[in-house]
């Protein structure tokens, strides 16, 4: 449930209204098929106890129809051939009224609920008896279980225009639906429209945003509506104005589409669907907070300035972030310490709470690893190759920032320092969203490293992104975004890619292999083993299964690997093999990352077998060979194909500072622009820099090509 939409926890009295361009075809016929899918979720409504009110528009369209084509019928080829006189709109409601509530009636007897209508003009709200009465009335009939439905009576309106007075104390269905919302004191109230909700602009506009929470001090003035309604009176204009009456006498608003399958349940579930007016919407945001192409936007603009500015002015702003993250390490853990409090109270497993953990240890080592990137070499604008083309013709290749990134990482918060300090070092705008258990962590973070940015820059290099919700609508930005980088499961680097046209770096699961081949050295294999596994046990980089050569199964050396893991707390769950021979449970699948003290013991045939056994389950990340024979040896590093492959070495050392790279985005297990442990260099891309002299090509006439390659000459 959406936290700004907890209150549909209380509600039980609901207005509904459905607009004509929800009731109608595009050829103004009865749409059978949306309004039946619309009153079955009604009918689970009201079984569920809800006090169902339907304020329905429709009637002038569907009697225009029928007249219409009884016209048609009645008429002579002659009369055909005449001017046709527009249809009296009175008229039109009078029948389509009638037709109108006979198909409502039907369908609703269909599903076993009996409907009732009420017919109101804008005069009778000027008598105080009749709001007494009407009041009298729905109470009545709520109680019987009967879903009233109200219309305005157009056929006998003193309103001389149906389509174009606005004048009165309702002047169109969604006045009236806010009115009735008011007067009944209804709990809630839902307009039911063709489109998704309030956007930012016209809904067709490609740049337009779904606004989830209209705030009228942010967005009263600033919006461009698009078209009125195809059929209906007002369109989204007339909706806003509803709802913003409504929800200022306090009955909150949702205006979604009631083409989606499901939107009502989704609505009084407290999913984030369509757009809420409520009237303490003001103080759930800040007046003057980004949307999400806005934070895009600026976090470009503040990347083309941080690109300008010299390669020791970006890291005197890392080397500034390093002293502000140890001069506020207090107020840091003290939001950290509400996290971990926070999850272990919701009862999360402690591999994901001593990731979570922020300790002064941990702020010393990221302080350091900052300064580090800030001593490195200038990565921008590197000359990486430099060609003569032909005399006078200079080609080079050079580096440079990708643009602006999306970051979604795990609950780690030394993950958002790491990501901030390698985006600034390489010249490139960050949006991060972090996990929901480190909420208060990241946010402090992000201020304080916002803070120590120049205004020159500007803070806005570094947007946070404090909702789920928002993430859909980062993902079309592929206008502005450059490069996503999931960190977390292959379901999640999955959803990421089939969500967007931006190109994407996944950073998956972290199942890592060691292979403990027949000529390993024991004592060595229990080292590493140990190591690989319960340095860290929480790594993308730990060791999540033990995959040991079949002559060994049987001596006392398979059983001294297995007691250094047991004498370290861990789990043992064991492969076919393993488990029938060491008498353990067996693992539910080869595929599984612990995060903890536990792992996976399976026995292999030989070296073959151990590959073949990590192509079929292994993630990419990063695996490890312990052997003293060389040929067995290379043979692994050649033939596995993850981003790191290691021979006598722990799996731990697969990281960017351990790699020298300062820090790491991530460890991307992908096979395109980077792979392994992601650091500055990967946040970079290439462009190609060609110095002439008035050379053009003119179907190559005259150009005598050299294609010598130069020596790139390195800065002292």
């Amino acid at each position: 449930m959406d936290p700004t939409r907890d209150f549909v926890k209380n509600i039980k009295r609901v207005v509904f209204k459905v607009g004509t361009a929800v009731v109608t075809r595009n050829d103004g016929r009865l749409a059978i098929g949306r309004v039946g899918a619309i009153f079955e979720q009604l009918e689970e409504l009201n079984s569920q106890g809800y006090e169902i009110i339907l304020v329905t528009s429709g009637a002038v369209g569907a009697g225009c129809q029928r007249l219409k084509y009884r016209r048609l019928l009645n008429s002579s080829f002659a009369d055909l051939q005449k001017p046709q006189v527009e249809l009296d709109g009175k008229a039109c409601a009078a029948v389509g009224q009638n037709g109108l509530m006979a198909v409502y009636d039907s369908l609703f007897n269909q599903l076993n609920i009996t409907s009732s209508q009420l017919l109101v003009t804008d005069n009778d709200f000027k008598n105080p008896e009749f709001r007494t009465q009407l009041s009298r009335t729905v109470n009545s009939l709520l109680a019987l279980r009967s879903i009233p439905i109200f219309n305005e009576n157009d056929a006998i309106s003193t309103r001389k225009a149906p389509y174009e007075d606005s004048t009165g104390i309702f002047w169109d269905n969604d006045s009236l639906a806010a009115l009735l919302a008011i007067e009944l004191k209804a709990d809630l109230l839902v307009l039911l429209s063709d489109v998704e909700g309030l956007y930012s602009g016209p809904p067709c506009d490609p740049n337009s945003k779904l606004i989830y929470t209209y705030v009228k001090q942010k967005h009263q003035g600033v919006i461009t509506f698009g078209d009125k309604s195809r059929v209906g009176r007002g369109g989204m204009t007339a909706k806003v104005k509803a709802a913003v009456s409504a929800a200022d006498a306090g009955t909150p608003v949702v205006i979604a589409s009631g083409y989606v399958s499901e939107n009502i349940a989704k609505v009084l579930e407290g999913q984030r669907v369509g757009t809420l007016f409520h009237r303490d919407a003001h103080s759930w945001v800040t007046l003057n907070e980004l949307s999400a192409r806005e934070m895009a936007v600026a976090a470009r603009e503040c990347s083309t300035k941080l690109q300008s500015v010299s390669s020791e002015e970006r890291s005197k702003i890392l080397c500034g972030i390093a002293e502000a993250l140890e001069e506020n390490e207090t107020v840091i853990k003290v939001e950290n310490d509400a996290d971990v409090a926070a999850a272990r109270e919701a009862g999360y497993d402690e591999s994901l709470i001593s990731r979570l953990v922020l300790n002064h240890a941990k702020i010393s080592t990221l302080a350091k690893s900052i300064r580090k990137i800030a001593e490195m070499e200038e990565p921008i604008g590197q000359i990486l190759k430099k060609t003569e083309l032909a005399e006078g013709l200079i080609l080079e290749k050079t580096t440079c920032p990708l643009g602006v990134l999306l970051i979604i990482f795990e609950s780690r918060p030394d993950a958002l320092v790491q990501i901030a300090s390698l985006a600034i070092r390489s010249g490139n705008g960050l949006l991060l969203k972090g996990g929901k258990e480190a909420r208060c962590t990241n946010a402090m973070l992000h201020k304080v490293i916002t803070a120590a940015i120049p205004e020159t820059v500007g803070e806005k290099l570094i947007g946070l992104v404090t909702s789920k919700e928002d993430i859909p609508d980062l993902l079309k930005l592929d206008d502005v975004i450059d490069l996503v980088i999931p960190r977390g499961s292959n379901r999640l680097v999955s959803q990421i890619k089939s969500s967007t046209k931006i190109p994407v770096l996944g950073h998956s699961d972290g199942i890592c292999h060691v292979y403990v081949d027949k000529s390993a050295n024991i004592d060595m294999a229990k080292s590493i083993i140990v190591d690989s596994k319960l340095d860290y046990p929480a790594a993308c980089n730990a060791m999540e299964t033990l995959l040991v050569h079949q002559e060994l199964s049987s001596s006392g050396s398979f059983q001294e690997l297995l007691h250094e893991l047991s004498q370290g707390g861990v789990t043992l769950y064991g492969g076919p093999r393993a488990s029938s021979i060491l008498n353990i449970s067996e693992a539910k699948s080869f595929h599984h990352e612990y995060n903890s003290r536990a792992c996976t013991v399976e026995i292999v045939d030989d070296v073959k077998s151990a590959v073949d056994h990590i192509r079929r389950h292994g993630s990419g990340h990063t695996e490890c060979i312990v052997a003293e024979d060389v040929e067995t040896a290379e043979y692994f590093l050649h033939q596995v194909d993850s981003a790191a492959v290691f021979h006598n070495a722990s799996t731990r050392f697969c990281d960017g500072m351990r790699f020298g790279l300062g820090a790491e985005v991530g460890i991307s297990t992908s096979k395109i622009h980077a792979r392994g442990p992601v650091g500055v260099e990967g946040l970079l891309t290439t462009k190609w820099i060609l110095r002439g002299n008035g050379h053009i090509v003119k179907g190559d006439e005259g150009v005598d090509y050299t294609h010598n390659n130069l020596v790139v000459l390195t800065e002292q």
